[in-house]
């Protein structure tokens, strides 16, 4: 079940970032649907990745780790074009109105959560304080995101 899972997740993220990568105007050729899902599937691989770069970090393999903090910047960057007006509503979205309502703001976020991964790349091996450095500039965003542009479970 979980190898299924990832498969789905794997092929919206796919489709999405080659999508994006011929063009943004795509994005208009996409359902309400195919944007919802692929949304959902970029942030639900985000935070699997986040655990993994914790652990990575935290047993000191940081160059894999580096790698995984890059591949989270580039969907935080994919994810801003994934947020057209009409999919704020059905299949199961938990993003808030407040996306639409102050779009810049959450573009700024997503951006800042991307900038915030390079520099994670940049410094982490050079940290005494990895749980420390991971909190300020990893999982700040996620908090950050959630408490104002998604629903609470």
């Amino acid at each position: 079940m979980i190898l299924k899972y990832n498969i789905v997740i794997l092929k919206y993220i796919s489709l999405i970032l080659i999508l994006l990568t011929f063009s943004f105007p795509a994005n208009s050729e996409l359902s309400v649907e195919e944007i919802i899902k692929g949304r959902k599937a970029i942030f639900s691989k985000n935070y699997k990745t986040a655990k993994r770069v914790q652990i990575l970090s935290s047993k000191g393999e940081f160059e894999k780790a580096k790698s995984l903090m890059l591949e989270m910047s580039d969907n935080y960057k994919a994810l801003i074009e994934l947020f057209p007006e009409n999919t704020n509503k059905g299949f199961k979205t938990e993003a808030l109105p407040t996306i639409w309502e102050n779009k810049n703001e959450f573009n700024d976020l997503m951006t800042k959560a991307s900038n915030n991964m390079v520099k994670l790349s940049e410094v982490i091996n050079e940290t005494d304080n990895i749980k420390g450095t991971l909190t300020s500039l990893m999982w700040s965003n996620c908090k950050a995101c959630h408490s104002k542009f998604r629903e609470e479970h």
